[in-house]
């Protein structure tokens, strides 16, 4: 028979258990967000740079707030779309925002597989009514944007290749090369060709590993916005996080120049 101590001994290892659980689910889940550049914090911490960005885009912040919820529902697919734009041209993302529109020159003859799905997406409106989601201040300086979750988890179902990866220059030996202040590229997990719908707009000079697709090149108008955002500084204080003047992506467009 099981005196009630055993018993209570039991309950308390079996809740112990199911803490655990829990915990390590909530890890799992974390380590599978998108973000940006987790393998490039490792980078910074190595080369001796801001010790507070150890975590920056490593998915761990949950930025999701009500706001987004009410953004439109936006359709997903399972297979990278056709290949339509033409190759040999210029293309230009506008990005309508409450922060100031920002335009984005992108050159189909060197990402054309970027420039075709950031316009498969904008003619669906997949990017209309969405939260810039994150802002980092120290180590690298972006803000990220094109997640229609706003939480750093959403993505339009398919992934895209890597594409333009040497334009950049060689790594240093630091294993980094300069993203330079106006830059736009693919955000991904860390792993090659895992490209979504994420992208973030380099504000300063920043240094990262070569692994993140550069296509676009973002107007002064755009970067003067861009930089007024990163000045106000993170919701809540910090160098990682939401932005705290919060942007909404109202519109995109890609034409054809």
């Amino acid at each position: 028979m099981v005196s009630n101590e055993q018993r209570r001994k039991q309950l308390a290892r079996e809740k112990y258990v199911r803490q655990q659980q829990r915990r390590e689910a909530a890890r799992r889940k974390s380590q599978r967000r998108l973000a940006v550049i987790s393998a490039a914090i490792a980078v910074v911490l190595v080369a001796g740079a801001v010790a507070a960005a150890a975590g920056a885009f490593s998915g761990g912040d949950d930025t999701k707030d009500s706001s987004a919820e009410s953004a439109p529902p936006t359709p997903e697919q399972s297979k990278e779309p056709k290949l339509t734009v033409d190759k040999k041209a210029a293309y230009t993302m506008r990005l309508e925002t409450n922060r100031g529109d920002v335009s984005i020159a992108m050159d189909a003859s060197k990402t054309p597989r970027t420039t075709n799905s950031f316009k498969h997406l904008a003619d669906k409106k997949f990017f209309d009514g969405t939260k810039c989601h994150r802002l980092t201040t120290e180590g690298i300086r972006v803000l990220q944007c094109g997640d229609p979750k706003g939480t750093g988890e959403g993505g339009p179902g398919y992934n895209i290749p890597d594409e333009n990866l040497k334009a950049l220059g060689k790594p240093g030996k630091k294993g980094t090369v300069t993203y330079p202040a106006g830059t736009v590229a693919m955000a991904n997990t860390g792993e090659p060709d895992s490209g979504g719908s994420q992208f973030f707009l380099v504000y300063e000079d920043s240094e990262l590993p070569p692994s993140y697709t550069p296509f676009g090149k973002m107007d002064d108008a755009g970067l003067k916005a861009v930089k007024a955002v990163a000045k106000a500084g993170v919701s809540g204080g910090g160098a990682d996080g939401a932005p705290k003047k919060a942007v909404t992506i109202e519109k995109a467009t890609v034409e054809k120049d």
